[in-house]
């Protein structure tokens, strides 16, 4: 059966690149040349702020204070998850050393990065989760510093829950900024921090081209687009469910795309009859965000069979993917391309966005294809380091020293040469390459 499409996007998911890139680099170059001054002026410009821009130990108890104990709670129960999936993650992270020949010795090291800086979003939400999943991760990986920002409220500053998650998960520093300003201040170490070695988290598109444009100077997490979901779904599915796990993703902006893919005409219906309903209970602005990306970003595709529903999820290659079909172990075996994984109906990306444990910064924009979330990888480095004997470096010597020759490489041949010199006085080698 060839996919039929219920119904088909008529936008594709992305930013003004050229308005946006331009507006930023703008912005990184002032930041480059006047320093605080900028992110100062920026502050003021963008986010309504005058306070203070590093929140003093008095500014984040008081915040602290201000959380009530059951919100608290809520959070520490997610970072207690988080933390405990990361740790799991950091234990398959190993050193290991290996005699490659009889005399050479080879291996690996885990190194965390010093420092990393932890973009938290604000703007219409209060991401506390997002705050959860940098900073935990950053601080299970080993890294030693570790400076969270995130958007202040005019007269406010960072929302209080925010302030405790960041303060519970382990933030070093946390700067009232928000957008490029924050980003660069993290990365260029300004008010006195080190610079960041990697800088991660979730933003808007212009976080995100500022992370694209800092990438080299600093590591960052991923380049990251709009959030998208697929859901695959047979007949066996809720169609209440599959509706409303829809439209919990589409609520994050108007162009977050989302996706059904379904052997079930029925339940197609189901679900396209049901959307509207839930839009228009939401509140503002979920409901403006979800209506439009509904209207102009989702779609739903009708297959003949799991496995054409498996190649529809392998090519779209989505940040999250929900299974809500039999034969869930099949699924979890012959799926590729996903950001994060979700099997049956007793999960949703909700809880992975939120409290389950696995993170929720994800390769978005098919570029699950190629790479996976956030993780204490991303704070990590896998060094190599290596040792000889002088009986190994007598034949490393030899085949260096010709395999260099043959490419051009006559300095490097001869470093080679030189320790085959010093190490066996009197004894003659073949170091010319063969010929042609």
């Amino acid at each position: 059966m060839t996919v039929t499409y219920l119904k088909k996007a008529v936008r594709a998911a992305h930013s003004d690149e050229g308005d946006v890139k331009n507006a930023v680099a703008a912005m990184l170059a002032a930041i480059d040349a006047e320093g605080e001054a900028a992110v100062r002026r920026f502050s003021r410009e963008f986010d309504k702020w005058e306070g203070e821009i590093v929140l003093s130990d008095e500014a984040r108890r008081a915040a602290i204070a201000r959380v009530p104990e059951k919100t608290k709670d809520d959070i520490r129960f997610a970072h207690a998850n988080i933390a405990r999936f990361a740790q799991a993650q950091k234990a398959t992270v190993l050193d290991c050393a290996i005699e490659v020949i009889p005399g050479l010795m080879a291996g690996q090291k885990q190194i965390p990065v010093e420092a990393a800086g932890c973009y938290v979003p604000g703007g219409r939400y209060a991401h506390i989760a997002s705050a959860i999943m940098t900073i935990t991760t950053a601080r299970v990986a080993g890294v030693r510093h570790v400076v969270a920002c995130s958007p202040p409220r005019p007269g406010l500053g960072i929302p209080p829950e925010i302030v405790f998650a960041m303060d519970l998960c382990g933030a070093d520093v946390i700067l009232n900024l928000g957008g490029v300003q924050g980003v660069a201040a993290m990365a260029n170490g300004l008010f006195g921090l080190p610079k960041a070695d990697v800088l991660a988290g979730p933003g808007n598109q212009y976080v995100a081209e500022a992370k694209r444009i800092l990438y080299g100077r600093v590591g960052i997490d991923m380049f990251a687009g709009p959030t998208d979901s697929m859901i695959l779904a047979d007949e066996s599915a809720d169609a209440e469910f599959v509706a409303n796990d829809l439209i919990g993703q589409a609520e994050h902006g108007y162009n977050s795309p989302v996706w059904l893919a379904t052997t079930s005409a029925a339940l197609a219906e189901a679900v396209m009859a049901r959307v509207p309903d839930l839009i228009e209970v939401l509140p503002e602005p979920n409901r403006s965000s979800a209506r439009a990306a509904w209207a102009d970003y989702a779609e739903v595709i009708l297959c003949g069979d799991a496995e054409e529903m498996a190649d529809i999820a392998d090519r779209y290659a989505p940040e999250h993917l929900h299974v809500q079909a039999a034969d869930l172990d099949w699924w979890l075996g012959r799926l590729q391309a996903y950001g994060s994984l979700f099997l049956g109906e007793e999960t949703t990306v909700a809880f992975g966005d939120k409290t389950s444990g696995p993170n929720h910064v994800l390769p978005t924009s098919g570029a699950a294809r190629y790479t996976g979330g956030l993780s204490v990888h991303k704070f990590m480095k896998t060094v190599t380091w290596q040792r000889a004997t002088r009986a190994a470096a007598r034949d490393l010597g030899v085949v260096t020293a010709r395999i260099s020759r043959k490419e051009g490489m006559e300095g490097h041949a001869r470093s080679a040469d030189v320790r085959l010199a010093r190490f066996f006085p009197g004894e003659t080698f073949d170091l010319a390459p063969a010929e042609d």
